[in-house]
């Protein structure tokens, strides 16, 4: 970590929620310039790279947005930090470009499109301390000031830093002089319930901040991972910036034509800005009302976030505002890149335009209960039909994506957000499934073949079947294989026996409603999400596919092949799908450790044109049961071409996957 400042004097509950305001602000700008870049880039030899080139600026993309990920990470532990003391955390900052003053002078932060500058500036701005890495032309300081003063003031002052590292050294010292002063359980006295942890949010800097060894480790892992790292630190945000600096030049060495980005505005805004220097009003309708559609669902993003730390966890509404956040991100992303390919307007010729990130004048938590619901609903549903116009006007792919992912997003706000319920939601309830009412027997009802025995009802699905044989070979009595006509016989063998089999199926098709007494299949006492070689996933938990119960298992195409998504259909066999089923353990540094709990509800979202999203502790797991790791929320792949198999990277998004 950086070198840390002298002791420092223990400052004010105050004053040090002020500075952890700054770093959630410091950590926010850089997320959002490091975004704008990236969507800047060109992609593919379509857009005028060559093959080579278009690796290349691909996996920068990749390598960039990663980074931004980090950052969001760094957000979320500082808002943690936050939480833990007892304030509420900020979520708004100045608009592009900060105004002097709002950081340290040599900290200039505006939005900027992919460029040699642009990068050497990320790379200054990662810089570790006392490296000599100047800033990239065009970001020098508009002037040199200071903010901090000697004098000692009840008012929280801003204080000057040279790096972020520096910064952070300077929040780790008097955060440690404040715990000292005051002690461990009277400096963390905020409810740790509306802190984001693991249980909603897989990311790094989501861990509950529970004690000054835990929040001055957040503070470590920051630096250590980005700013300030050391720099023999290959995996830091210096090293990575500084790689693509390297192969950039070396590609423009080849081809001194090579543009890898689109000339996107630097700064743009969406009305004439009343000081127009070093910003690019937007005035062609197409840019701006894409943009307008981007802006508004990065600042109901935010809002969400806000009321997610206000709401106490773990419960369904926390976890379902933060889905809904991290999706409106998801559909922000091919609106701003399709901002980045649209001129800007008349006033800025060979200039284009550029989602700008708009601050909301106020994103904080609305009071939690059914108004802040509303709200929510609301919103999504105007932003879903201002897509929806957006497309119907433009008809581009990428706007047709974003409306695609706006309209599940208010389809699954719909489900979840009840208006009736009470201010404050009680943990999710891990009730059982209704079984179904039975039907009339030797019928089928809704695709499901239904046989009455005189002890069990007998219900097959052939659409969810994958043909997984355990039923024709453990009980070939009940199951006739290849036969025309009746071939379901329930009272063939005994009613344990047979339950045991059904139990077996992988996928579902079998089910059994007992009609003896006994209790129907319940949950098991272990959620699984077993990863089949060249396979589907198989899924054993309390399954709620799009809020509605579909039983204890089942099998989900990984593949991108089935024509019954998100259900297996063994299309996989005909489409040559070749995929291990033996990931590593700790993959991608996910958790292995045992949680309290291993049971629950397990939610299943698909995502329109995307992955499988499931929240619910689950225990992923190789085709031979070998343990991959244990998350209470995970992005499944099931277009089939991520590289993190099981889990999704981004593929689908580059390789036209379509699914509802």
């Amino acid at each position: 970590m950086t070198t840390p400042p002298p002791a420092a004097a223990a400052p004010s509950r105050e004053q040090l929620l002020h500075s952890l305001y700054e770093a959630a602000e410091l950590e926010h700008n850089l997320m959002c310039t490091y975004l704008y870049a990236a969507f800047s880039l060109r992609q593919g030899e379509a857009e005028g790279l060559r093959p080579q080139e278009a690796e290349a600026v691909e996996r920068w993309r990749r390598e960039i947005v990663a980074v931004a990920v980090e950052e969001m990470g760094h957000l979320v532990a500082v808002w943690n930090i936050t939480a833990a003391l007892g304030g509420a955390p900020r979520f708004g900052r100045g608009n592009f470009p900060l105004d002097p003053g709002y950081l340290p002078a040599r900290v200039v932060v505006k939005l900027a499109p992919f460029s040699e500058a642009t990068l050497q500036h990320f790379v200054y701005l990662e810089r570790p301390e006392g490296s000599d890495e100047p800033d990239g032309d065009g970001f020098a300081a508009e002037r040199l000031f200071k903010r901090g003063t000697a004098a000692l003031r009840v008012t929280p002052m801003a204080r000057d830093y040279d790096t972020v590292g520096h910064f952070y050294a300077t929040l780790s010292a008097e955060l440690a002089a404040f715990v000292a002063a005051h002690g461990e359980v009277e400096s963390f006295c905020g409810d740790r319930g509306l802190q984001l942890g693991p249980s909603e949010l897989i990311l790094g800097g989501a861990k509950p901040v529970l004690c000054s060894r835990t929040a001055l480790a957040a503070f470590d892992a920051i630096v250590r991972q980005g700013e300030g790292a050391p720099s023999d630190s290959e995996t830091s945000h210096y090293q990575r910036f500084a790689a693509i600096r390297a192969e950039l030049r070396a590609l423009r060495e080849a081809n001194p034509a090579f543009e890898p980005a689109w000339p996107a505005a630097t700064n743009p805004v969406l009305r004439r800005p009343p000081r127009p220097e070093g910003r690019v009003w937007l005035e062609n309708p197409a840019a701006s009302e894409t943009v307008d559609v981007a802006n508004a669902s990065y600042g109901l993003m935010l809002r969400l976030l806000a009321q997610s730390y206000a709401l106490p966890g773990p419960s369904a509404e926390k976890r379902l505002h933060v889905d809904l956040a991290l999706g409106l991100m998801r559909a922000f992303t091919p609106l701003a890149e399709h901002a980045a390919r649209l001129p800007a307007g008349p006033s800025n010729p060979g200039c284009h335009a550029g989602a700008s990130f708009t601050s909301l004048r106020d994103a904080a938590a609305m009071p939690p209960g059914p108004a802040a619901r509303r709200f929510v609903l609301e919103r999504l549903g105007e932003l879903a039909d201002a897509a929806a116009s957006l497309h119907a006007s433009l008809g581009a792919e990428r706007t047709g994506r974003a409306a695609s992912l706006l309209k599940a997003l208010r389809e699954r706000a719909e489900r979840g957000l009840d208006l009736k319920a009470p201010a404050t939601p009680a943990a999710a309830p891990t009730a059982a499934p209704a079984p179904a009412p039975p039907a009339p027997p030797a019928e089928h009802v809704d695709g499901v073949e239904v046989v009455q025995g005189e002890k069990v009802e007998l219900r097959f699905e052939a659409r969810r079947c994958i043909h997984a044989r355990f039923c024709v070979t453990g009980a070939p009595q009940v199951f006739l294989a290849n036969v025309k006509g009746d071939w379901l016989y329930p009272d063939a063998m005994p009613v344990e026996r047979l339950v045991d089999i059904a139990h077996a199926c992988p996928s579902g098709a079998i089910q059994l409603r007992r009609k003896d007494g006994q209790p129907d299949e319940g949950p098991p006492p272990v959620n699984l999400v077993s990863v089949r070689e060249a396979g589907p996933y198989a899924l054993r938990g309390e399954l709620v596919l799009r809020g509605q119960a579909i039983g204890t298992r089942a099998t989900l195409c990984r593949c991108g092949a089935s024509k019954n998504k998100p259900f297996c259909d063994g299309s996989h066999h005909e489409a040559g799908f070749d995929a291990t089923g033996e990931p590593e353990t700790g993959l991608l540094g996910l958790p292995t450790d045992m949680p309290a709990r291993r049971d629950g509800r397990v939610d299943i979202e698909p995502e329109p044109n995307g992955p499988l999203q499931l929240r619910g502790q689950v225990e992923v797991i190789s085709g031979t049961g070998r343990m991959v790791c244990r998350v209470a929320q995970a992005r499944l792949c099931r277009c089939g071409g991520s590289q993190t198999k099981p889990f999704c990277d981004g593929s689908h998004a580059r390789n036209g996957f379509s699914a509802d």
